[in-house]
């Protein structure tokens, strides 16, 4: 891996959406040139904070952008999730990083193996899965969950802590009762865009590390409430890690951190809402 650092600069939260900045071209052309590789760039998959191209020796190459205020000594995700046992991940085969002085980030990209099947992408997708999947899925989340980890887990660029957790809750339910007992190894992106079926796969691994228990299953959980007994489905697959207290805490955590913002126009407030109540109602039972 080559790495080129900024010298004498300051980190600065500058966050490009991909999706909404033009063309970039001059990374596509640095990325083919260090790989010695040809990007598909017709068939690339553009997100929020990454795009991803198959390359024409059979492989996929992902592209990270990053603000210096990540560079927070963690080192890229793909890269150290390649340390996971048991998880289905696909196979890293090298990677690169350099400093683009221009737009003040840091890039990254990643050639790995390419995964033939489709995302899931939406949760009424996830409907039609198999029992094969699920079995998958139970294994690859007790795997993960029993990897001992010194990475924190980063949901939505922000690291997970404690103090995070109960903000959020507090500024919806204050004095709510919110314990987090236990602490194992996450995804912190867990979503259906994230995993492919009907043979399970899971991608996007930049903010995985160490967080609260039950925080991936909660994720799924909570974006699987629109969607008739699918968030049934994942809390009795997941119950051992979301009807712990520290489960039932990442639930609401969940929840509020959409009712801090949203309203009745939001799809998932109507259910989130309910979901807190009822998970309020049980602690206090």
């Amino acid at each position: 891996m080559t790495t080129i650092s900024p010298e004498n600069d300051q980190p600065a939260a500058v966050r490009l959406d991909l999706r909404r900045s033009g063309g970039f071209f001059d990374v596509l052309d640095t990325v083919e040139k260090a790989l010695q590789t040809h990007l598909d760039r017709a068939a690339g998959v553009i997100k929020r904070r990454s795009m991803g191209y198959p390359s024409d020796r059979g492989t996929w190459v992902r592209i990270e952008c990053r603000g210096l205020e990540r560079l927070d000594g963690q080192g890229w995700g793909l890269e150290a999730a390649n340390v996971l046992s048991g998880v289905p991940i696909p196979q890293w085969h090298a990677g690169f990083s350099w400093y683009d002085q221009g737009r003040r980030v840091m890039w990254r990209a990643d050639e790995t193996q390419l995964i033939d099947q489709a995302p899931i992408s939406r949760s009424a997708a996830a409907t039609g899965l198999p029992d094969s999947w699920w079995t998958e899925f139970d294994t690859a989340m007790d795997a993960l969950a029993a990897t001992h980890t010194t990475r924190l887990a980063t949901p939505d660029l922000e690291p997970i802590s404690a103090e995070r957790v109960h903000a959020a809750i507090a500024k919806v339910y204050p004095g709510a009762s919110a314990p987090i007992e236990q602490w194992t190894t996450a995804h912190a992106d867990l979503n259906w865009a994230n995993m492919t079926g009907p043979e399970l796969w899971m991608l996007d691994w930049e903010d995985w590390g160490s967080a609260p228990r039950g925080l991936d299953a909660a994720n799924l959980w909570f974006g699987s409430l629109t969607v008739a007994g699918l968030a049934e489905r994942v809390l009795q697959h997941r119950r051992g890690d979301l009807d712990t207290p520290t489960g039932r805490t990442m639930r609401l955590f969940k929840c509020a951190e959409l009712l801090i913002w949203a309203d009745e126009t939001e799809p998932l407030y109507g259910p989130a809402k309910h979901a807190a109540h009822h998970l309020l109602d049980g602690a206090a039972a």
